[in-house]
């Protein structure tokens, strides 16, 4: 029960997340912005993970993850309404703040059930679990561009203007008060993240080497997995490309993050049997393959090259994480704050990209998420042959 509701969470925030492709080419078209300033939607977004994520983790410390949900849940519908009056002042700032506000209440949420996920069973398991639960989380970006391409861009179909924003946040505003209270009334099992291994971290987290090195492949994979997607739709209405419709191109983000669906899902029964990894390091190599194939290619082959990149974004995020919280038993809550706060790396890798497809192409500046994906497998290679045999830790509910 404790697990399917946490399910519901990496749903909801994977949906949020997602919605951010299809909100980044409308806005840039309402109010004629160029792709860097398109990328501060990013930027605002993830940078709210940097600034949120230390006060989360020590808030989860003193009300307990029940009451961090509904505070994260309830920050997120505040975020969501803040876009209501930015669209009819029509003040791009404003929306800026209103993802920053929203943003907080999904790095809360981040902040909460990740590690509540990994430590609710053995830690052996650890991986397979957020994999699985990063495939419900897939489920929600599979399912945003479709919602988005429908009431924002469907919306927008004869006039491109704000407000037509405004139906779309109001509905996920009553969505997150509606899920808010129905954490209230659910009895979450209490977890006591004291173990008896004998690997469990003391001191300071800056002290723990593989959760600093996950810090960095986080930041990598985000900002890389964020950027690919955040282009998406501006790359597919390229005449070179797939010459598509803003709307036919938000239908297809959904193959993207479809595909990364499914991957975790394979991934969650892979890494039973295969030791992550390993699997990590193929998925990063492969990655950077079909990159270098939709830099070099045109029409369909660099379409279904760079959507196919989904497929092996998938386990990357659970399984760094699992591998970097691993062994620090106390230290698990201020583990994870630090590794969600490295997810502002979805801030400064799109600014980045945006930065080099005004001064080249958006074809080209692909260039950068490869240079993410290359850290990571390296990341992974050396992690393994530097990891001991580790001892399962029971986890006492």
């Amino acid at each position: 029960m404790a697990f399917a509701a946490m399910t519901t969470l990496f749903f909801i925030w994977g949906f949020i997340t997602a919605l951010n492709d299809i909100l980044i080419p409308h806005l840039k078209a309402a109010f004629s912005l160029s792709y860097t300033q398109a990328m501060l939607v990013q930027f605002c977004f993830f940078g709210a993970y940097f600034v949120i994520s230390p006060f989360a983790g020590k808030l989860i410390e003193k009300i307990g993850y029940t009451r961090g949900i509904i505070t994260g849940l309830l920050t997120i519908a505040t975020g969501c309404c803040l876009f209501y009056p930015a669209a009819e002042v029509e003040v791009y700032s404003l929306f800026l703040l209103g993802l920053f506000v929203l943003a907080s209440g999904v790095a809360i949420l981040q902040v909460s059930a990740n590690p509540y996920v990994a430590i609710l069973g053995p830690e052996k398991t650890a991986a397979s679990r957020l994999n699985l639960a990063q495939g419900i989380n897939s489920l929600g970006h599979t399912l945003a561009p479709l919602f988005g391409a429908a009431l924002i861009f469907g919306a927008a179909s004869d006039s491109i203007g704000a407000d037509a924003v405004q139906l779309p946040y109001l509905i996920l505003a009553g969505a997150m008060i509606i899920t808010a209270v129905g954490f209230v009334f659910l009895k979450l099992p209490v977890i006591n993240q004291q173990s008896d291994d004998t690997q469990a971290a003391t001191g300071s987290i800056w002290q723990q080497k593989r959760l600093l090195f996950g810090a960095l492949a986080i930041f990598l994979y985000v900002g890389a997995e964020v950027t690919v997607g955040s282009f998406l739709v501006n790359y597919f209405a390229m005449p070179e490309i797939g010459n598509l419709s803003e709307r036919e191109a938000s239908q297809l983000v959904s193959y993207y993050w479809g595909a990364a669906m499914v991957g975790r899902f394979v991934g969650a029964a892979i890494t039973r049997v295969i030791a992550p990894a390993y699997v990590l390091t193929a998925n990063a190599v492969l990655a950077v393959v079909l990159l270098f194939v939709t830099m070099s290619s045109t029409g369909e082959m660099a379409m279904w090259s760079v959507l196919a990149v989904g497929f092996f974004n998938s386990i990357m995020f659970p399984t760094i994480f699992s591998l970097a919280i691993r062994g620090l038993g106390p230290l698990t809550g201020r583990g994870s704050g630090l590794l969600c706060q490295a997810i502002v790396g979805g801030a400064i890798v799109p600014l980045i990209q945006g930065a080099v497809a005004d001064a080249t192409s958006v074809q080209i500046s692909f260039i950068v998420p490869v240079f993410a994906y290359l850290y990571i497998g390296i990341y992974a290679i050396m992690l393994k042959r530097s990891e001991a045999p580790m001892k399962e830790a029971p986890v006492n509910l």
